[in-house]
């Protein structure tokens, strides 16, 4: 648990928001399936799920929270194992995607958001694999 803590603060240092909270479940595929088909509408399981809480009429009454990133270690797992990858790189991909979904980066809108999301996806994996191997 303390290495995943020391990943997810070291990616909100790199996105210049050092003092942001956020909560980390850690779930199997049938609890990832429950989630993405209540609040999204989409049946099966997924790899990762975020939650912003810097949206809506209250995001303003505590700024530093950022929300919950929902990941399913059993897609990890596969996804990591089919990519030729460690279940930790796999992770750390999970979790970087779905921070960077509560800081407001989509790849689901528009090509050049998607494009934008890419490329600070893949300057932090580079730096967590500098900085965390």
């Amino acid at each position: 648990m303390k290495k995943i803590q020391q990943t997810a603060r070291a990616i909100l240092n790199a996105l210049d928001c050092p003092d942001g909270e956020l909560s980390i479940l850690i779930v199997d595929d049938q609890q990832i399936a429950k989630l993405n088909t209540e609040y999204l509408n989409r049946k099966g399981p997924t790899n990762v799920i975020a939650f912003p809480m810097r949206e809506g009429q209250f995001a303003d009454i505590t700024p530093n929270l950022l929300g919950d990133v929902v990941i399913s270690v059993e897609t990890a797992c596969r996804e990591g194992n089919a990519s030729g990858i460690s279940m930790q790189k796999s992770f750390n991909q999970l979790l970087v995607h779905g921070i960077l979904h509560l800081l407001g980066y989509d790849h689901e809108k528009t090509a050049k958001e998607a494009k934008r999301m890419e490329k600070r996806s893949e300057a932090l994996q580079q730096m967590l694999d500098e900085k965390l191997d």
